[in-house]
């Protein structure tokens, strides 16, 4: 990437909002680019900052996903959360902060409209500045960003809602991967030069993929510059979205949301994502099996009497047939194969102890009480040791 495509951040002094400027921005010093080994392993290093803990950190995220699908609702909800110290997605605690959000595809009534529902009747936090226009990013619109940035040192998140409206014209010359890494080297500057979260809201193909990565529209120059990815994608069952998350200080994770009508809120909802994007027939069966490992078809159908044996039996089979369950020999149910595999071994333990001591009769009136594990052996083990 060459050195004049994107200009050094010092020469930014472009104002793009109400507030009075000041006479000089505080300078920031430009950071350390080259270490000796033994210097770079002896360096502390600060941990990355969160604009919400494991899902947005400092750096470049993507947020993907199809066409209306609410990516303008959940990125418009974690600004309000971070600039009022809140909780993300209902139950992720946030610190506070300033907060750009950049609505370059709204309107000023509709995001007064969205922001009513989302607040609630609470008040609106003063930390987020919304700004419906900005130029691209080539031509003037890293400056206005800069700008609004050293008026505001303690800012914790930019959202770019959308992506499209900031890149600008490509450079002449340069291939479709280079531009569109170049594009995302704009906001990543920002995001490195002044340690805040940048989030690129941004679209996926038309055409779905097992590796959600690859559903990211443009080029995979877009995901590579950036430093985190974010995909939302449609789910079925109980779950609105399934968030998909990954990238470089972000642990790979998914996270099952539903999507509040009243409130235009995202919410996590609890437990493994597999819970949340499977019928309720089978979450009901699922959650039975974790909490009682080893269950047959029948002592499920009787803890859950709302559900038919026969159906039952035929959700566990298709179950175990499509991953969800791991089913043993004998026709208990497992909900992994891990779980299982530790029930076989207990299993086998207890099949080579014998039931009664065989110095029993050699100690007469011992107490009942050094005998009493003996009743928690299984059925199937006799009085003489064998099945």
């Amino acid at each position: 990437m060459s050195a004049n495509l994107i200009p050094p951040l010092h020469l930014y002094s472009v104002p793009n909002d109400s507030q009075p400027t000041p006479v000089a921005s505080a300078k920031r010093d430009r950071p350390r680019t080259s270490w000796t080994a033994d210097q770079l392993m002896a360096t502390e290093f600060p941990e990355p900052k969160w604009a919400v803990p494991g899902i947005l950190a400092e750096g470049v995220s993507l947020l993907a996903g199809p066409p209306k699908v609410g990516k303008s609702w959940l990125s418009l909800g974690l600004g309000l959360s971070v600039a009022a110290g809140g909780q993300a997605f209902d139950s992720v605690p946030v610190k506070g902060g300033p907060v750009l959000y950049l609505a370059l595809e709204d309107t000023p009534r509709r995001l007064k409209t969205r922001m009513g529902k989302l607040l609630g009747g609470q008040k609106a936090p003063s930390g987020l500045t919304l700004v419906t226009e900005c130029p691209p990013f080539p031509q003037g619109g890293v400056e206005a960003i800069a700008q609004w940035l050293d008026r505001n040192p303690d800012a914790r998140m930019v959202v770019i809602d959308v992506f499209a409206r900031m890149r600008g014209q490509a450079p002449q010359g340069v291939s479709a991967y280079d531009a569109d890494y170049i594009s995302v080297g704009y906001a990543k500057r920002l995001a490195d030069h002044y340690g805040i979260a940048v989030v690129l809201v941004h679209h996926v193909r038309k055409m779905a993929s097992e590796d959600f990565l690859t559903e990211v529209s443009g080029t995979n120059g877009i995901a590579g510059a950036a430093d985190a990815t974010l995909v939302l994608k449609r789910a079925r069952g109980q779950a609105d979205g399934i968030l998909h998350v990954t990238g470089r200080d972000v642990n790979e994770a998914e996270y099952a949301l539903q999507f509040q009508e009243g409130s235009g809120a995202w919410h996590l909802l609890d437990g493994p994502v597999s819970d949340h994007t499977i019928g309720d027939t089978r979450a009901a069966i699922l959650q039975h099996v974790r909490a009682n490992p080893g269950a047959r078809p029948k002592d499920i159908a009787d803890a859950l009497p709302h559900l038919d044996g026969d159906n039952v039996r035929r959700t566990c089979a298709r179950m175990a047939a499509d991953g969800q369950l791991t089913k043993d020999g004998s026709g208990r149910y497992y909900p992994d194969t891990e779980t299982r595999a530790q029930g076989t071994q207990e299993e086998s333990q207890l099949s080579h102890c014998p039931a009664t001591p065989s110095d029993q009769h050699e100690r007469v009136g011992q107490p009942e009480l050094e005998l009493s594990h003996l009743s928690d052996l299984p059925p199937a083990v006799s009085q003489n040791g064998r099945k």
